[in-house]
């Protein structure tokens, strides 16, 4: 969510902001909203003073033994006025916070402008055989190529079983695929726990509204998830019908992990965190508008390795750094052909101050694909679930966010089965997955 703070002393910096994403600030509206918070406030403060005033009038004249009475009854219907004016400004306050939750974070000074992905901008790209050499080709395969639909056909990767089962955009392992589909996430959680300093984590798959509403997910983007409701028709010991609620299979771990400090006051000694988890990871892709509808590129259900760090904010961008290092060191020891990408402002996610994607080879569609997404949020995720830490002055400060796939293992599988085949339709298993395969050097039909 949007600082307050910086709307009232720099409103302006916060609409120029905007304006690189896009976005139109309704001034109009803020304005409007302020003045009526700062009418109510006035009031209730010169009711308080009121208040103090009469009960001061009251004692010297109890004092002096003389009647009081009128005065008092002046006194005892200040808590009712005072009442209806906290009702109000409460009511202010959730309309500027529900309305604030509905708009983007600002993009940091180094985003590059643009509308969409055609104007992100390349940082560096990365070779099995000759690390980053950014005007480099990926080279053609000496035979033609298939895609990972085609060659797990013979490996037991089973769309029509997963069609009948559930449905489009779902899939079915069994066998060698299911097997390396699992060994790229072990690796994965290996690698971030034992190199980068992760704590992997086992989280919740289903989550509560507020959850969501803190990492930003809700309201904006309710339909693009899967959700499931809660009570409604049952009744508690009590015989009272339990209310009905509204429970939402995650899009991304990073839901759980970033929330594992919402509604807390960190200890200073404590930070940074760095948490890591797989899991499922569940999308309705409502706005996909059809693509990729053959094989794993975009699914309902897609597994994800997840890293997460909570920061302090004069971190925040370092980490961003070394975040990205750490997806990067995933594909590198998978040999996998990948670039950099900065993202432009149009192309940004709704909570993201600045974020890399990583983007693999895929030699099917003779292009680069995101396997990985890395953002700053800086505090915006922070102010949503009110998650602080007490900084060197020893007051409350909001926290850095920071999330990043550390990769996709869905997209990982087809980038390995596509880049590693064999003129036979066979799949060279990577080094660093033998051991996770029970020494298993190629897959074959």
């Amino acid at each position: 969510m949007l600082d307050p703070v910086l709307l009232r002393k720099d409103i302006q910096f916060v609409i120029a902001q905007l304006a690189r994403r896009g976005l139109s600030f309704d001034v109009e509206r803020f304005n409007q909203l302020e003045a009526s918070r700062k009418e109510v406030q006035v009031e209730t403060e010169n009711l308080q003073a009121s208040r103090n005033a009469l009960a001061k009038e009251i004692g010297k004249l109890k004092s002096q033994g003389q009647d009081a009475s009128e005065i008092m009854a002046k006194a005892a219907a200040i808590p009712d006025q005072l009442k209806q004016l906290e009702e109000k400004l409460s009511s202010i306050k959730n309309e500027l916070d529900a309305w604030l939750m509905t708009i983007p974070n600002l993009p940091h000074e180094s985003v590059p402008m643009g509308k969409d992905s055609d104007e992100n901008v390349e940082q560096r790209r990365w070779f099995p055989d000759g690390g980053y050499q950014s005007n480099r080709e990926p080279e053609a395969f000496a035979f033609e190529v298939q895609d990972h639909v085609s060659l797990g056909e013979k490996l037991g990767l089973e769309f029509d079983t997963a069609v009948k089962l559930s449905g489009s955009r779902f899939a079915f392992m069994r066998g060698a695929v299911a097997r390396l589909h699992r060994a790229l996430a072990q690796f994965m959680l290996d690698t971030h726990t034992s190199l980068h300093g992760y704590t992997e984590c086992y989280t919740p798959y289903i989550v509560n509204a507020s959850t969501l509403f803190g990492t930003g997910q809700l309201p904006k983007f309710k339909e693009d998830m899967f959700w499931v409701t809660k009570g409604g028709d049952d009744v508690d010991e009590n015989g009272q019908v339990v209310p009905k609620e509204e429970l939402y299979l995650i899009s991304t771990s990073e839901i759980t992990l970033t929330s594992t400090v919402k509604d807390s006051i960190v200890a200073s000694t404590d930070l940074p965190i760095r948490l890591t988890a797989h899991s499922p990871c569940f999308r309705s892709e409502a706005g996909s508008g059809g693509r990729d509808t053959r094989g794993m590129i975009r699914q309902h259900q897609f597994d994800k390795v997840e890293m997460v760090q909570i920061v302090k904010p004069e971190t925040s961008y370092e980490t961003l750094e070394q975040m990205t290092g750490h997806a990067e060191k995933i594909l590198q020891l998978l040999k996998l052909p990948y670039r950099v990408v900065l993202l432009c402002t149009g192309d940004m996610g709704f909570g993201s101050s600045k974020t890399y994607d990583l983007e693999v080879w895929i030699p099917s569609q003779n292009t680069w694909r995101e396997i990985s997404s890395v953002s700053n949020c800086e505090a915006f995720q922070a102010r949503r679930m009110g998650a602080r830490y007490k900084n060197e002055q020893g007051k409350n400060e909001y926290l850095h966010t920071l999330n990043g796939s550390g990769l996709a293992v869905g997209r990982a599988l087809v980038a390995v089965m596509e880049n590693y085949q064999q003129a036979d339709g066979s799949i060279v298993v990577p080094e660093v997955l033998r051991p996770y395969m029970g020494g298993v050097e190629v897959l074959k039909a």
